[in-house]
């Protein structure tokens, strides 16, 4: 055989079995662009701008809780200038920068709840009062806690509550203006008055 013709042979032979072996893949073309004809040359078209993804739907709204139930209004407060001194309501009087109920105004007490309890559609004002010393805003608190103990003290006894109200005037109304202990014991005192509907 010429060696020419084995050689066109083999070419052949191979160029078939390439073109079988990659028969299985999709042949890849690539194609150029033309080059550019003319003076000017235009610049390719911007690519397109992303596309961007909807906007996310607002997370749902939590329904309020139900609001809670507003508490029972109070009875509305008496003004003080409603209530009158009983004689049958006597003072209490505390030890200095003490609020505790001691034995004689126990006694006192219990005077008065008996008249209380007789007279059951009369309400009670309970005003806390102390001496001097200390400043407005201390005595103001220590006017009150006295007003609250012989308050508690009522109702632990048996009178209702919603009859009772208390207030305190701290220094401000002293039953005694000298400047001595005796004075200063009869201004640290629990006063009540009295008002009928």
């Amino acid at each position: 055989m010429d060696p020419r013709r084995s050689r066109i042979a083999l070419v052949l032979v191979l160029s078939m079995l390439l073109t079988t072996a990659c028969a299985k893949r999709p042949a890849l073309t690539e194609v150029a662009a033309p080059p550019p004809t003319g003076a000017a040359v235009t610049a390719p078209p911007a690519p397109a701008p992303p596309v961007a993804p909807p906007p996310a739907a607002p997370p749902p709204v939590a329904a309020a809780p139900p609001a809670p139930s507003a508490p029972a209004p109070a009875p509305p407060r008496s003004a003080p200038a409603e209530f009158r001194p009983h004689p049958e309501l006597g003072d209490v009087f505390f030890d200095f920068d003490r609020y505790a109920i001691k034995p004689d105004a126990a006694r006192t007490l219990d005077a008065s709840i008996a008249w209380l309890k007789a007279n059951p559609s009369a309400l009670v004002l309970i005003e806390g009062h102390c001496d001097e010393r200390g400043t407005n805003a201390y005595n103001l608190v220590l006017g009150e806690r006295r007003a609250k103990a012989a308050h508690e003290y009522l109702v632990s006894r048996g009178v209702a509550a919603a009859r009772i109200e208390t207030i305190s005037y701290g220094e401000e109304r002293p039953e005694c203006t000298e400047r001595s202990e005796k004075c200063w014991s009869r201004n640290r005192r629990a006063h009540f008055l009295t008002k009928t509907p």
